[in-house]
């Protein structure tokens, strides 16, 4: 890591105190308190379910968010939901954005899986209904109780036990809900002769009700893992639970913060203890499989032996059903029943994205053997009795993995289920630099090998010191073993949550997110670009599955580069590996999905945000807030900036479902504006290498790349109701840069952290690169203008956005200086377009579209659209190849969709 100087830690802790207050908001921060004079309401809302139809069941119940237009409904409007038939629905809603006049912008709704269901929904201001159960939450210094109407939950305020107990109709279901860790200090690719291994158990060290009720109560816990006197592995959890559901989700987030060469995980999960009732022959295990699969088994099974205890008494063992008097069974069956082997331990691993394996043994000292094996589980499991038990699962299970559900002790009193995040059985968590720097020791030899690998090597710096990752789980304490059918129900919505949502239409009329429109084919022209963009969507979507781009710290990611002669992405290339948000590859999948509306789109990204969010980003340490560019390892480039953990990323996950998780997120990075204090982004371009001693008014942070992110976690921060000062340091910035000679291609400018400003010399001097606009600047930039009366920052805006493709000539007029030979143009094909709507000029249009058509460093019209098809032996399994990557795919998609959205009609 980097050493900081004295100077340094001083001027980190003087900023603190004002950091602490920009970002200790509440989720429950008070509406705004201007008031619009005149609202002009709104009419109800359909929403539909993503995946279509009616699902089944839910994750114990479900959240999702409305955007709502400027003016239309005051900060604190109640709303009430009802079936397409209209039945009244109880829905529990909190705001979460307000527009600058105190109108609501975004809310969050939570209804139950008790609620009544339907294909679709009418959300309306109005009174919400009451239902039969409502969320009840009691604290005490000692603990929390959460009573769904059906369920009472119990969290402890201290201790390793999370969740002492969980009862239904007085009855204990499960208890002592602890994280579990394994460690050892070697890994196991280099094992010597001795291993050293250890256990911890999660310790709470705060408890914190975020929400409780009527319809949803969200506990939040935070702690870690500890053994005698180490405590590491810090956790968050968040539990949410439903008023009249028996079902539990929990999202947990840890945080590496141990030695990559010595701390070795092997095991990380979450375990409950069952108590198991009556007779080993009606206990039960149940694992859901593939296509709605259920393997169904007992701890003393009474089917398939010599000797037949009876039809009826088979047929209950098999459907989970209390078995009859054994006095009524075949007595050759009832006299030997203990000589049947009682099988207590059972476990599903998956320990790669195509396989998993079912075991079980009687026993502790005793081998397993196999039960069955198929391809991609959903990840639910099951133990217990005809008078209850737990089911057990966590979401993206075979996407995540080497993962487990894992039951032991099912033939003694109490049995403990468990979900492995990371599985025993696998091999140990290797977080390791890849390669040993080979002599990489100055600046100008790590210059020299990113010419060749495009990694921008440094040593200290791949390490995974503060990443995260963050799973989501859960849990459903039932009245009575379930049937096949209802397990597999329970097996789907673990894999694959249900989720309301809007229609593209409603968020285009909401006015969010900036310049789109959902997808039109009303001309041949619209038609073809349509096409394109489906056509790169697509192709991306399938190389997930085609190159399995899968694993626990992989999953959600997608590749940078393509090598054509291996018929590769070039996953061992340095730079050219892990795309790691580059080039806004997240904001054009959201882009997608807003237009579209298609569900599959809409999982893609949310894997990435989730992704990109948690292992691309630090979130402990001194680099907390910033991300690393891409690479072979997600944390392994030595180039830690805002561009690539940029809040503009986060955005739309967190409005679209209400996910709290992805609102700390957003909430860590308003102060990333002091990540300048402990790191020089620029060090290897200006030379530093001595003791880093930066003077707080005079940062080296660049307008674009930098500002465009850090304005992004502030213009959230004041549009979600938080700390006014997020709102005066955005424009005191965008004031203090539209006042530069140059503006945001001004050269030499320095920023103050205390005021947020930007200065300069007098004299007008350029500095421009290509890179300026394509990490999210455009898109901050159009909503930020959206919202504020700033006639001198528009105007240098759109100066900004008119000269970059201009020409030289132009540039110079307007500059003093030419711009250079600048890359990208295809991407700002966008740009022209805006300042084309700006300036009312249609020969700017007419520009912006051939711009894009040109599509320089992108896709150009006359290029091949199309995949064809690699079959073995060319590879190792057919794949699909085309003339695609995912920056130039990124960049197309978003100057088409903002170039449609902003001058479509002028497209011949």
């Amino acid at each position: 890591m980097v050493d900081v100087s004295r100077r340094t830690v001083l001027t980190s802790a003087l900023a603190a105190g004002a950091a602490a207050a920009l970002s200790a908001r509440t989720a429950s921060a008070a509406a705004p308190s201007a008031v619009p004079l005149a609202l002009t309401g709104h009419d109800p809302v359909d929403v539909r379910w993503l995946e279509g139809g009616t699902p089944a069941a839910l994750a114990g119940g479900t959240t999702w968010g409305v955007p709502w237009p400027r003016g239309a409904l005051p900060g604190d409007q109640r709303f009430a939901l009802a079936t397409a038939a209209g039945e009244a629905v109880p829905v529990q809603t909190w705001p979460t954005a307000w527009w600058p006049d105190g109108s609501l912008k975004w809310t969050a709704h939570a209804v139950s899986e008790s609620a009544p269901r339907d294909e679709s929904y009418r959300l309306t201001p109005g009174a919400p209904a009451r239902g039969a159960h409502e969320i009840s939450v009691q604290e005490n210094p000692g603990r929390v109780l959460v009573d769904t109407g059906v369920v009472q939950v119990e969290f402890g305020r201290q201790g390793d036990k999370v969740v002492r107990a969980i009862r239904r109709g007085g009855q204990v279901i499960a208890k002592d809900g602890r994280l579990v860790a394994h460690r050892q200090d070697s890994a196991d690719t280099d094992r010597g002769a001795t291993v050293g291994v250890e256990s911890f158990s999660g310790t709470v060290g705060k408890v914190t009700v975020e929400q409780s009720g009527p319809v949803r109560a969200v506990i939040k816990v935070e702690g870690t893992h500890r053994k005698g006197r180490r405590a590491w592995l810090p956790f968050v959890l968040r539990f949410a639970l439903f008023a009249g559901s028996d079902g539990i989700r929990l999202v947990h987030t840890f945080f590496v913060d141990g030695d990559e060469d010595s701390d070795f995980v092997t095991g990380l999960g979450v375990r409950f203890t069952v108590p198991m009732r009556g007779e080993l022959y009606d206990r039960h295990v149940r694992f859901a499989g593939p296509d709605g699969g259920v393997l169904a088994e007992a701890v003393r099974g009474v089917t398939g032996l010599r000797r037949d205890p009876g039809a009826a008494v088979r047929t209950a063992q098999v459907e989970g059903r209390a078995l009859p008097d054994p006095a009524t069974w075949d007595q050759r069956v009832t006299t030997r029943l203990k000589w049947i082997p009682a099988w207590g331990d059972h476990s599903l691993a998956q320990l790669n994205a195509h396989g998993f394996e079912i075991r079980k043994r009687t026993g502790a000292g005793h081998s397993w053997i196999r039960s069955d094996a198929g391809t991609r589980a959903p990840g639910l499991g099951y133990v217990g009795s005809p008078s209850g038990g737990l089911a057990f699962g966590m979401r993206n299970f075979w996407q995540l993995h080497p993962t487990e559900l894992e039951i032991t002790g099912a033939a003694t009193d109490e049995a403990d289920a468990t979900v492995w995040m990371w599985s025993p059985r696998a091999e140990a968590m290797d977080l390791r630099f890849y390669h040993d720097g080979m002599d990489q020791d100055t600046y100008p030899e790590q210059l020299d090998a990113l010419e060749i690998t495009y990694e921008d090597y440094e040593p200290g710096f791949g390490t995974p010191y503060g990443v995260a990752r963050t799973t989501e789980l859960t849990f459903w304490a039932l009245a009575a073993t379930p049937t096949a059918a209802r397990f597999a129900e329970l097996a789907e919505a673990n894999a694959t949550p249900p989720l309301p949502a809007g229609s593209p239409g409603h968020h285009h009329a909401a006015g969010v997110f900036g310049s789109w429109s959902p997808v039109d084919r009303s001309t041949a022209a619209r038609a073809t670009i349509e096409d394109r963009l489906d056509a790169i969507h697509r192709y991306h979507v399938e190389q997930v599955d085609q190159r399995s781009w899968y694993g626990f710290w992989d999953y959600g990611d997608v590749m940078h580069s393509y090598d054509r002669d291996r018929h590769q992405w070039s996953y061992d290339v340095g730079g050219y590996a892990w795309d790691n948000s580059e080039l806004s590859t997240d904001l054009w999948l959201w882009y997608h999905y807003l237009r579209t509306g298609d569900a599959a789109a809409f999982r893609f990204a949310e894997a990435m945000s989730r992704h990109t969010g948690e292992v691309d980003q630090y979130h402990l340490g001194e680099w907390k807030g910033l991300g690393t560019r891409h690479g072979v390892l997600h944390w392994g480039d030595s180039a830690k900036q805002v561009r690539i953990s940029n809040a503009n990323y986060r955005r739309f996950v967190y409005y679209l479902t209400g996910d709290e998780r992805s609102g700390d997120l957003l909430r860590e990075l308003v102060d990333s504006d002091r990540t300048y204090l402990v790191l020089n982004a620029g060090r290897k371009v200006d030379g530093s290498t001595g003791e880093y001693d930066p003077d707080p008014t005079a940062l080296p942070l660049s307008k674009t790349t930098d500002w465009g992110a850090v304005a992004g976690a502030w213009l959230t921060e004041w549009e979600r109701g938080g700390d006014p000062r997020a709102r005066e340091r955005l424009l005191a910035s965008a004031r203090s840069i539209a006042a530069l000679p140059n503006a945001w291609v001004q050269a030499g400018s320095t920023y103050d952290l205390e005021t947020a400003t930007f200065s300069s010399g007098p004299q007008k001097a350029v500095e421009v690169g290509s890179l300026s606009s394509v990490f999210g600047l455009i898109e901050v930039m159009t909503e930020l203008l959206d919202l504020v009366d700033e006639p001198e920052v528009e105007a240098r805006w759109v100066e900004f956005c008119r000269l970059y493709n201009s020409s030289k000539a132009e540039q110079k007029e307007a500059t003093g200086s030419d711009w250079g030979s600048l890359n990208l143009k295809q991407s700002y094909s966008r740009a022209t377009a805006y300042a084309a709507v700006r300036l009312d000029d249609d020969a700017l249009a007419a520009r912006a579209w051939k711009e894009l058509a040109t599509g320089h460093a992108g896709y150009p019209d006359g290029m091949d659209w199309s995949t064809r098809r690699i079959e073995p032996p060319a590879v190792l399994h057919a794949v699909d190849e085309a003339g695609f990557s995912s920056n130039a795919s990124a960049q197309y998609g978003l100057a088409a969709i903002q170039c449609l959205a902003l001058i479509g009609e002028k497209l011949s």
